[in-house]
C-alpha cells in the first residue's frame, strides 16, 4: 500500500474516530465520579439532532455544536435525577435513556431525514499541514478535530493534577472516605453526569455538522455502545481512549475503503467489522482480569450525609 493510498485512509481514520473519542471521554468523566451511564447512544443521537437543527436554522455551526453539548447534558440530567435524586438503578436508567434518546431523535428528526446542513469544514493549519504524511493526516482537518486533540490531555490534567479532579475521583473510588473528608459527593457526581453528557453530546454534534453534514435517523449507528466498550478498553484513562477511538475509526475507514474498491465481500459482513472489534475489546479486557482500573464505587448509589 503506497503513501497516496495510505494517507487518505489515515485522515479518514481521524475523522471517523473523533465522535467516538468525544463520547468515550465523556463516559470516562462520568464513570470517574462513580456513576454508570449506559445512555451514551441516546445522548449522541439527541446531541446530533440538536446540533443539526440549530446549525440549519441559525446558519451557525459553532452554535449548533454548543447546542449538541447542551442537549446531551440535558438528557444526562434525567439520568442524574433518577440515580442521584431518587437512588434508582443506574443500569436500568441508562438503558432507558438510550431508548428515550433514540425515540426523541427519530420522532423529531424524521421530517429532516436526508437534509443537509452547512457545518464545519477542513481548515489546514499553516506550516504544519505541509509536513509530509503527518500534515495531510493530522493538520488538514476541521476545528472540532483539532479540539479533540487537546481534550484527552486536558481531561488527564484535570483528573490528576487539580483539586476538583482529584476530589471527583475520590468520590468515584471511595465515597465513604469522601464523605468523611467533607466532600459534597452528590455535587461532584452531578458534575460528572452533566459534563460527561455534554462531551457525549459534542460527539453526536460532530456526526451531523462535521462528519456527514446531514441528518439521518440512527446517525450514531452504534457508536455510543462502542464508546461504552472503549471506556473498559481504555482502563478509564483518557490517553488510551484516544488510541482506542482511532483504532475503531481506522476499522470504519478501512471498511468504507473496501466497499469503494469493489471487493467481493458482502457489505453486511464489512459493516460488522467495528462491532466484531468491540467484542474483541471486551474479551481482551476480561482476559486482563478484574483489576483494570475501574472506579471502586462505580454504579453504587450513595446518599448525602445528614
Amino acid at each position: 500500500m503506497n503513501v497516496e493510498v495510505l494517507v487518505p485512509i489515515l485522515a479518514a481514520t481521524i475523522q471517523s474516530g473523533t465522535p467516538i473519542l468525544y463520547a468515550t471521554l465523556g463516559e470516562i468523566f462520568t464513570e470517574r465520579s462513580g456513576v454508570l451511564n449506559l445512555g451514551v447512544e441516546g445522548m449522541m443521537l439527541v446531541g446530533a439532532l440538536a446540533a443539526f437543527l440549530t446549525a440549519k436554522l441559525s446558519g451557525q455551526p459553532l452554535l449548533g455544536f454548543f447546542a449538541g453539548g447542551l442537549f446531551g447534558a440535558l438528557l444526562a440530567a434525567i439520568h442524574g435525577i433518577v440515580c442521584l435524586g431518587f437512588q434508582g438503578n443506574q443500569v436500568v436508567s441508562g438503558l432507558a435513556l438510550t431508548i428515550l434518546g433514540t425515540g426523541l431523535a427519530n420522532y423529531f428528526g424524521s421530517p429532516f431525514d436526508g437534509q443537509s446542513v452547512v457545518g464545519f469544514h477542513a481548515h489546514p493549519i499553516p506550516l504544519l499541514a505541509d509536513i509530509p504524511v503527518l500534515g495531510p493526516v493530522l493538520f488538514r482537518q476541521d476545528p472540532l478535530v483539532y479540539l479533540s486533540y487537546a481534550l484527552p490531555l486536558l481531561l488527564w490534567l484535570y483528573l490528576n493534577f487539580t483539586r476538583w479532579g482529584l476530589s471527583l475521583r475520590a468520590v468515584g473510588e471511595n465515597h465513604e472516605a469522601a464523605i468523611a473528608a467533607g466532600l459534597p459527593i452528590v455535587g461532584y457526581r452531578w458534575l460528572g453526569v452533566l459534563a460527561g453528557g455534554a462531551l457525549v453530546g459534542f460527539g453526536g454534534a460532530y456526526l451531523s455538522i462535521a462528519y456527514t453534514h446531514l441528518w439521518t435517523n440512527g446517525i450514531s449507528a452504534g457508536r455510543g455502545w462502542i464508546a461504552v466498550a472503549l471506556v473498559i478498553f481504555a482502563f478509564w484513562r483518557p490517553w488510551r481512549a484516544t488510541l482506542g477511538a482511532y483504532l475503531f475509526g481506522g476499522v470504519v475507514a478501512f471498511q468504507f475503503r473496501l466497499q469503494a474498491s469493489g471487493t467481493h465481500l458482502p457489505s453486511s459482513l464489512l459493516m460488522m467489522l467495528p462491532y466484531l472489534l468491540t467484542i474483541a475489546v471486551l474479551l481482551f479486557s476480561s482476559w486482563k482480569g478484574r483489576d483494570i482500573g475501574a472506579p471502586a464505587a462505580l454504579g453504587v448509589n450513595v446518599e448525602p450525609p445528614d
